[in-house]
């Protein structure tokens, strides 16, 4: 419990800190497809989901917060029986800490261009048939800056995972469960490149989940693969606003062994979720 505290106490002070902002970018987006997919449920979930983004830097580090509104159609049903689907929370928070501008020491050689210290947490809470996720997660660990252009940005964290699911099928409530301490690996990018002056950018995370040891149910838990990637079009100079303003694209999630349950055995086909979509962005 320790850590953890430790952990939130960083979060807190590095967040304070952040106020003064050097630069920051704050967005909404809109999501839809029609393949999303839920383990121990059904695939072809159609979703919309509404989101807040922002990221900003200041004189040592720089911030990321989005939450995520997810909103399910019926064959994801929000309760035993129920033809209305299930709405989901889904909130990601990370401070790095650049450790050059903190020590004044270069930490640049070859393809690496930073390195830093990432703190942050996951929370979410979801309101559906079968599970009614209360997911609550702390990370924290070093990232290396790579020199390309955009940023490409390499993480190894260490992941201190619960939850305390209610299922609408028995009504049984499970305490908080704490699963197994367990590393990530976890890229994120935004790489901008252009086709004939067309201005375009490749977007996107890539998370490498270890097994967490048991859930809450005594199950084994399975490595995990999440990447969500798309290209994004500025369309902001075609209605007479600033760069990076208006952006649409397509963009693709691959979801394996989605929570850690395991798609080749009882989760299902749910459990691997191979998800197109269509994204527009505004920034502000």
């Amino acid at each position: 419990m320790k850590y953890k505290l430790s952990l939130i106490a960083f979060a807190a002070l590095t967040s304070v800190a952040a106020q003064a902002a050097d630069w920051s970018d704050t967005s909404l987006t809109y999501r839809h497809g029609s393949k999303f997919a839920e383990p121990f449920g059904t695939n072809d979930i159609t979703k919309n989901i509404y989101g807040l983004s922002h990221v900003s830097g200041y004189k040592y580090g720089s911030n990321f917060f989005n939450v995520d509104m997810l909103m399910s159609n019926g064959k994801d049903p929000a309760s035993v029986g129920s033809s209305t689907g299930a709405q989901e929370v889904y909130i990601v928070y990370r401070h790095t800490l650049d450790l050059e501008k903190v020590s004044g020491k270069s930490f640049k050689s070859g393809m690496v261009r930073g390195l830093g210290a990432t703190a942050g947490f996951d929370y979410n809470t979801k309101a559906d048939a079968g599970y009614n996720s209360k997911k609550q997660m702390l990370v924290a660990g070093p990232t290396l800056m790579l020199d390309v252009p955009g940023y490409l940005n390499v993480s190894l964290l260490q992941l201190w995972e619960s939850n305390a699911p209610y299922s609408g099928y028995t009504h049984i409530s499970k305490p908080r469960y704490d699963y197994d301490a367990h590393p990530m690996i976890g890229l994120v990018w935004g790489i901008p490149f252009s086709v004939a002056s067309v201005p375009l950018s490749f977007e996107g995370f890539a998370n490498f989940i270890s097994a967490k040891g048991k859930n809450e149910y005594g199950d084994q838990t399975k490595a995990e693969t999440l990447i969500d990637m798309q290209v994004m079009y500025d369309m902001s100079s075609a209605v007479g606003a600033g760069k990076n303003t208006f952006k649409v694209g397509a963009e693709y999630q691959y979801w394996k062994n989605k929570f850690g349950n395991d798609a080749s055995g009882a989760a299902g086909p749910g459990a691997f979720a191979k998800t197109p979509m269509l994204r527009a962005e505004y920034h502000f």
